[in-house]
Protein backbone atom coordinates (compact mmCIF):
# COMPACT_ATOMS: atom_id res chain seq x y z
CA UNK A 1 0.00 0.00 0.00
CA UNK A 2 1.38 3.71 -1.15
CA UNK A 3 0.26 6.87 0.54
CA UNK A 4 0.29 9.66 -0.96
CA UNK A 5 0.07 13.06 1.11
CA UNK A 6 -0.08 16.44 -0.46
CA UNK A 7 -0.84 19.72 1.18
CA UNK A 8 -2.64 21.30 -1.93
CA UNK A 9 -5.50 22.18 -2.41
CA UNK A 10 -7.67 21.16 -5.52
CA UNK A 11 -8.06 24.99 -6.30
CA UNK A 12 -4.59 25.79 -5.73
CA UNK A 13 -3.19 22.73 -7.96
CA UNK A 14 -5.54 23.51 -10.85
CA UNK A 15 -4.15 27.93 -10.04
CA UNK A 16 -0.70 26.33 -10.48
CA UNK A 17 -1.82 24.55 -13.73
CA UNK A 18 -1.99 27.76 -15.18
CA UNK A 19 0.92 28.69 -14.68
CA UNK A 20 3.05 25.69 -15.18
CA UNK A 21 5.42 25.51 -18.09
CA UNK A 22 4.43 22.05 -19.48
CA UNK A 23 7.25 19.48 -19.32
CA UNK A 24 9.58 18.59 -22.19
CA UNK A 25 8.09 14.77 -22.75
CA UNK A 26 4.59 14.99 -21.73
CA UNK A 27 2.29 13.02 -24.15
CA UNK A 28 -1.34 14.89 -24.69
CA UNK A 29 -2.88 11.47 -26.23
CA UNK A 30 -1.91 8.37 -24.37
CA UNK A 31 -1.67 5.26 -26.14
CA UNK A 32 -4.20 2.91 -25.92
CA UNK A 33 -4.25 -0.21 -23.55
CA UNK A 34 -3.13 -3.43 -24.28
CA UNK A 35 -5.67 -6.12 -24.87
CA UNK A 36 -3.92 -8.13 -21.38
CA UNK A 37 -4.52 -4.36 -19.46
CA UNK A 38 -8.56 -4.19 -20.47
CA UNK A 39 -8.86 -7.58 -19.74
CA UNK A 40 -7.54 -6.99 -15.95
CA UNK A 41 -9.37 -3.14 -16.46
CA UNK A 42 -12.43 -5.20 -17.06
CA UNK A 43 -12.53 -8.07 -13.96
CA UNK A 44 -14.09 -6.50 -10.46
CA UNK A 45 -11.72 -5.66 -7.93
CA UNK A 46 -13.90 -8.22 -5.82
CA UNK A 47 -12.63 -10.97 -8.15
CA UNK A 48 -8.74 -9.64 -8.52
CA UNK A 49 -6.47 -10.43 -5.87
CA UNK A 50 -3.64 -7.99 -3.97
CA UNK A 51 -0.66 -9.09 -6.89
CA UNK A 52 -3.06 -8.54 -9.36
CA UNK A 53 -4.35 -5.55 -8.64
CA UNK A 54 -0.81 -4.15 -7.72
CA UNK A 55 0.69 -5.08 -10.84
CA UNK A 56 -2.46 -3.42 -12.93
CA UNK A 57 -1.54 -0.01 -10.67
CA UNK A 58 2.07 -0.68 -11.48
CA UNK A 59 1.55 -0.42 -15.27
CA UNK A 60 -0.16 2.45 -14.86
CA UNK A 61 2.18 4.46 -12.57
CA UNK A 62 4.61 2.95 -15.06
CA UNK A 63 2.98 4.81 -18.40
CA UNK A 64 2.78 7.96 -16.95
CA UNK A 65 6.17 8.17 -15.63
CA UNK A 66 7.39 6.83 -19.18
CA UNK A 67 5.60 9.63 -21.05
CA UNK A 68 7.23 12.57 -19.53
CA UNK A 69 10.84 11.01 -20.41
CA UNK A 70 9.89 10.53 -23.74
CA UNK A 71 11.16 13.22 -25.83
CA UNK A 72 13.98 14.47 -23.09
CA UNK A 73 15.43 11.66 -21.09
CA UNK A 74 15.78 11.61 -17.19
CA UNK A 75 19.97 11.75 -17.27
CA UNK A 76 22.61 11.72 -14.35
CA UNK A 77 25.61 14.30 -14.25
CA UNK A 78 28.22 12.35 -15.71
CA UNK A 79 31.14 11.49 -13.69
CA UNK A 80 29.35 11.32 -10.55
CA UNK A 81 29.93 8.45 -8.45
CA UNK A 82 27.29 6.25 -6.96
CA UNK A 83 25.75 6.46 -3.67
CA UNK A 84 26.84 2.94 -2.08
CA UNK A 85 24.77 2.31 0.94
CA UNK A 86 23.89 6.11 1.45
CA UNK A 87 20.66 4.97 3.05
CA UNK A 88 20.55 2.09 5.61
CA UNK A 89 17.82 3.06 7.71
CA UNK A 90 15.15 3.06 4.96
CA UNK A 91 17.00 0.24 3.18
CA UNK A 92 16.51 -2.15 5.87
CA UNK A 93 12.79 -1.20 6.63
CA UNK A 94 12.45 -2.10 2.96
CA UNK A 95 13.97 -5.07 2.87
CA UNK A 96 12.80 -6.43 5.95
CA UNK A 97 9.22 -5.50 4.33
CA UNK A 98 8.72 -3.35 7.17
CA UNK A 99 5.97 0.12 7.09
CA UNK A 100 8.60 3.08 5.60
CA UNK A 101 7.94 6.84 6.60
CA UNK A 102 9.33 9.28 4.60
CA UNK A 103 8.67 12.95 5.49
CA UNK A 104 9.77 15.74 1.97
CA UNK A 105 10.31 18.81 4.11
CA UNK A 106 10.99 22.19 2.95
CA UNK A 107 9.33 24.71 0.94
CA UNK A 108 7.81 25.69 -2.19
CA UNK A 109 9.82 23.21 -4.41
CA UNK A 110 8.74 20.39 -1.94
CA UNK A 111 5.10 21.51 -1.77
CA UNK A 112 5.41 21.57 -5.80
CA UNK A 113 5.09 25.01 -7.19
CA UNK A 114 5.25 25.33 -10.36
CA UNK A 115 3.93 21.65 -11.07
CA UNK A 116 0.64 21.34 -12.87
CA UNK A 117 -0.93 18.94 -10.66
CA UNK A 118 -0.21 17.04 -7.51
CA UNK A 119 0.64 14.46 -9.32
CA UNK A 120 4.10 16.19 -10.55
CA UNK A 121 5.49 17.73 -7.40
CA UNK A 122 8.08 15.76 -6.33
CA UNK A 123 7.24 13.63 -3.33
CA UNK A 124 4.21 12.28 -5.24
CA UNK A 125 6.56 11.12 -7.94
CA UNK A 126 9.40 9.97 -6.33
CA UNK A 127 6.65 8.18 -4.49
CA UNK A 128 5.04 6.76 -7.85
CA UNK A 129 8.61 5.20 -8.61
CA UNK A 130 9.28 3.39 -5.69
CA UNK A 131 5.54 2.00 -5.67
CA UNK A 132 6.48 1.06 -9.47
CA UNK A 133 10.15 -0.91 -7.97
CA UNK A 134 8.42 -2.43 -4.93
CA UNK A 135 4.62 -2.79 -5.66
CA UNK A 136 3.63 -4.37 -2.58
CA UNK A 137 5.58 -2.36 -0.05
CA UNK A 138 3.59 -0.34 2.34
CA UNK A 139 5.48 2.92 1.95
CA UNK A 140 4.27 6.36 3.19
CA UNK A 141 5.01 9.85 1.71
CA UNK A 142 4.34 12.81 3.26
CA UNK A 143 4.75 15.89 1.60
CA UNK A 144 5.52 18.62 4.33
CA UNK A 145 6.41 22.03 2.15
CA UNK A 146 4.93 25.07 2.65
CA UNK A 147 5.94 27.72 0.35
CA UNK A 148 7.72 30.69 0.87
CA UNK A 149 9.54 29.42 4.16
CA UNK A 150 13.37 28.96 4.94
CA UNK A 151 15.02 27.55 8.22
CA UNK A 152 13.36 29.64 10.49
CA UNK A 153 10.05 29.09 9.64
CA UNK A 154 10.98 25.44 9.19
CA UNK A 155 12.38 24.97 12.71
CA UNK A 156 9.27 25.49 13.96
CA UNK A 157 7.16 22.99 12.74
CA UNK A 158 10.31 20.72 13.10
CA UNK A 159 8.40 18.59 15.65
CA UNK A 160 5.48 18.45 14.95
CA UNK A 161 5.45 17.63 11.23
CA UNK A 162 8.55 16.03 11.11
CA UNK A 163 9.63 14.37 14.23
CA UNK A 164 6.02 13.49 15.73
CA UNK A 165 5.70 11.22 12.26
CA UNK A 166 8.39 9.19 13.12
CA UNK A 167 9.96 8.92 9.76
CA UNK A 168 12.48 6.59 8.17
CA UNK A 169 13.85 9.20 6.08
CA UNK A 170 13.69 12.73 5.83
CA UNK A 171 14.26 15.25 2.61
CA UNK A 172 14.90 18.57 3.79
CA UNK A 173 15.07 20.82 0.92
CA UNK A 174 16.04 24.34 2.37
CA UNK A 175 18.03 27.34 1.43
CA UNK A 176 16.71 29.03 -1.86
CA UNK A 177 14.70 31.54 0.10
CA UNK A 178 17.24 32.47 2.57
CA UNK A 179 19.02 32.63 -0.95
CA UNK A 180 16.44 35.22 -2.22
CA UNK A 181 16.09 37.10 1.03
CA UNK A 182 19.52 37.44 1.23
CA UNK A 183 19.70 36.12 4.64
CA UNK A 184 23.16 35.01 6.05
CA UNK A 185 24.00 31.46 4.97
CA UNK A 186 25.95 31.12 7.90
CA UNK A 187 22.84 31.52 10.44
CA UNK A 188 20.58 28.93 7.68
CA UNK A 189 23.39 26.13 8.10
CA UNK A 190 23.53 26.83 11.82
CA UNK A 191 19.50 26.10 12.03
CA UNK A 192 19.67 23.22 9.53
CA UNK A 193 22.73 21.60 11.46
CA UNK A 194 20.36 22.21 15.11
CA UNK A 195 17.46 20.51 13.24
CA UNK A 196 19.47 17.46 11.59
CA UNK A 197 20.97 16.78 15.52
CA UNK A 198 17.11 16.75 16.56
CA UNK A 199 15.96 14.70 14.02
CA UNK A 200 19.10 12.09 15.04
CA UNK A 201 18.87 12.36 18.25
CA UNK A 202 14.55 11.57 17.65
CA UNK A 203 15.03 8.32 15.95
CA UNK A 204 18.08 7.93 13.47
CA UNK A 205 16.25 8.43 10.54
CA UNK A 206 18.00 8.81 7.44
CA UNK A 207 18.63 12.74 6.21
CA UNK A 208 19.08 13.88 2.73
CA UNK A 209 19.49 17.42 2.53
CA UNK A 210 18.72 19.73 -0.98
CA UNK A 211 20.39 22.43 -1.79
CA UNK A 212 18.83 25.40 -3.82
CA UNK A 213 18.03 25.07 -7.32
CA UNK A 214 20.27 26.17 -10.51
CA UNK A 215 17.37 29.08 -12.05
CA UNK A 216 17.67 32.71 -13.08
CA UNK A 217 16.58 33.71 -10.00
CA UNK A 218 18.63 31.71 -7.73
CA UNK A 219 21.57 32.77 -10.48
CA UNK A 220 21.14 36.33 -9.86
CA UNK A 221 22.18 36.08 -6.58
CA UNK A 222 25.05 33.80 -7.21
CA UNK A 223 27.35 34.63 -4.11
CA UNK A 224 24.77 34.19 -1.49
CA UNK A 225 23.69 30.77 -3.77
CA UNK A 226 27.39 29.78 -3.70
CA UNK A 227 28.41 30.26 0.03
CA UNK A 228 24.52 28.59 0.89
CA UNK A 229 25.53 25.46 -1.34
CA UNK A 230 29.29 24.85 0.07
CA UNK A 231 28.00 25.34 3.79
CA UNK A 232 24.76 23.15 3.27
CA UNK A 233 28.01 20.51 2.15
CA UNK A 234 29.77 21.10 5.20
CA UNK A 235 26.61 20.84 7.16
CA UNK A 236 26.30 17.30 5.76
CA UNK A 237 29.50 16.01 6.05
CA UNK A 238 29.77 17.00 9.43
CA UNK A 239 26.41 15.43 10.48
CA UNK A 240 27.05 12.49 7.92
CA UNK A 241 23.86 13.02 6.59
CA UNK A 242 23.16 12.87 2.96
CA UNK A 243 22.97 15.66 0.28
CA UNK A 244 21.19 16.27 -2.99
CA UNK A 245 23.34 18.64 -5.11
CA UNK A 246 20.53 19.98 -6.64
CA UNK A 247 22.05 22.81 -7.77
CA UNK A 248 24.79 20.78 -9.65
CA UNK A 249 22.28 18.42 -11.14
CA UNK A 250 20.09 21.21 -12.61
CA UNK A 251 23.34 23.02 -14.37
CA UNK A 252 24.59 19.82 -15.57
CA UNK A 253 20.90 20.02 -17.25
CA UNK A 254 21.59 23.15 -18.66
CA UNK A 255 25.35 23.29 -19.57
CA UNK A 256 25.89 19.65 -20.58
CA UNK A 257 23.29 18.10 -21.82
CA UNK A 258 22.07 21.20 -23.68
CA UNK A 259 18.59 21.52 -22.30
CA UNK A 260 17.11 24.65 -22.29
CA UNK A 261 16.20 26.12 -19.05
CA UNK A 262 12.68 26.89 -19.62
CA UNK A 263 12.22 23.67 -20.19
CA UNK A 264 12.79 22.48 -16.58
CA UNK A 265 11.85 26.09 -15.19
CA UNK A 266 8.88 28.11 -15.40
CA UNK A 267 7.72 31.69 -16.38
CA UNK A 268 8.89 32.95 -12.99
CA UNK A 269 12.70 32.10 -13.39
CA UNK A 270 12.33 29.98 -10.01
CA UNK A 271 10.37 26.87 -9.80
CA UNK A 272 10.47 23.82 -11.40
CA UNK A 273 8.00 21.97 -13.68
CA UNK A 274 7.15 19.43 -14.02
CA UNK A 275 10.09 17.73 -15.95
CA UNK A 276 11.93 19.13 -13.44
CA UNK A 277 10.40 17.23 -10.75
CA UNK A 278 10.14 14.83 -12.44
CA UNK A 279 13.51 14.16 -13.21
CA UNK A 280 14.75 15.42 -9.51
CA UNK A 281 12.48 12.54 -7.81
CA UNK A 282 13.63 9.94 -10.45
CA UNK A 283 17.60 10.56 -9.27
CA UNK A 284 16.59 10.62 -6.30
CA UNK A 285 14.32 7.44 -5.91
CA UNK A 286 17.45 5.34 -7.95
CA UNK A 287 19.25 6.22 -4.65
CA UNK A 288 16.72 4.68 -2.67
CA UNK A 289 16.79 1.75 -4.64
CA UNK A 290 20.59 1.20 -5.05
CA UNK A 291 20.81 1.39 -1.25
CA UNK A 292 18.11 -1.60 -0.87
CA UNK A 293 19.58 -3.68 -3.48
CA UNK A 294 23.09 -3.14 -1.71
CA UNK A 295 21.32 -4.27 1.57
CA UNK A 296 20.09 -7.57 0.04
CA UNK A 297 23.19 -8.41 -1.49
CA UNK A 298 25.01 -8.35 2.07
CA UNK A 299 26.91 -4.55 1.51
CA UNK A 300 27.58 -3.27 4.63
CA UNK A 301 28.70 0.15 4.38
CA UNK A 302 29.79 2.22 7.50
CA UNK A 303 26.19 3.84 8.67
CA UNK A 304 27.80 7.75 8.46
CA UNK A 305 28.70 6.39 4.67
CA UNK A 306 25.65 9.01 3.01
CA UNK A 307 26.68 11.42 0.66
CA UNK A 308 24.65 11.45 -2.24
CA UNK A 309 25.98 11.55 -5.56
CA UNK A 310 23.52 10.63 -8.67
CA UNK A 311 25.10 7.77 -11.31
Amino acid sequence: MLLLVTPMSQSRAQAQAVQATQAPAQTANPAPASPSQTTVAATSPEQRGITARAIDKVKQVAKSAGDIFSRVPCLPPKGGSKAMGSLPHVANKLVAGQPVVIVAFGSSSTAGYGASSPDFNYPNRLAAQLRRHYPTADITVVNAGVGGEDAPEMMKRLQTQVIDVHPDMVIWQVGTNAVLRNLDPADTAKLVEDGISRIQSAGGADIVLVDPQYSPAVNQRAESAGKMIKLLGKVAELRKVGIFPRFEVMRDWHENQSIPVESFVIADGLHMNDWGYACFAQLLGDDIIRSVGQIKLGVNVPADVRTYRPM
